[in-house]
């Protein structure tokens, strides 16, 4: 990743940080946990909160890892952008969901959550083979 590319990312990474907080808040305070639809809600925005803000943090680690030289290549790209495909489909699946989408949502949170394990096995790719590929 190059140094614009790699600004792209943190601004990117900055930015789904805070979608996360803004759901985690609105979780935490906009839906009654006493009504059984308000509970779900919660719960999903929580969930959801929680997986993008760590993967936030992911693309942040990998952009840094890959200008200080420490990775590289075309698994670090892979794995930021896997990262950032599982960061729009799961926990937007859930905040959808949250917020009275419709169910077939819920059939979209598997893909996302396999684009982050993907990611993962991406990163780990990185790290293993360096810069050279």
């Amino acid at each position: 990743m190059n140094d614009s590319t790699g600004q792209g990312w943190i601004a990117v990474a900055a930015v789904s940080g805070a979608i996360a907080v803004i759901a985690g808040a609105f979780g935490a305070h906009g839906f009654d946990p006493a009504t059984a639809n308000g509970a779900k809600a919660r719960e999903w925005l929580q969930t959801g909160s929680h997986y993008e803000i760590v993967h936030a943090l992911a693309i942040l680690a990998v952009t840094l890892l890959a200008a200080g030289g420490r990775i590289g290549g075309t698994f670090a790209a892979v794995a930021v952008w896997l990262f950032l495909a599982g960061s729009i489909l799961f926990p937007g699946a859930l905040y959808a969901l949250a917020l009275g989408g419709p169910r077939w949502f819920g059939a979209v949170a598997p893909v996302g959550g396999t684009a982050f394990i993907l990611g993962w096995l991406s990163l780990a790719a990185a790290a293993l083979t360096g810069r050279s590929h």
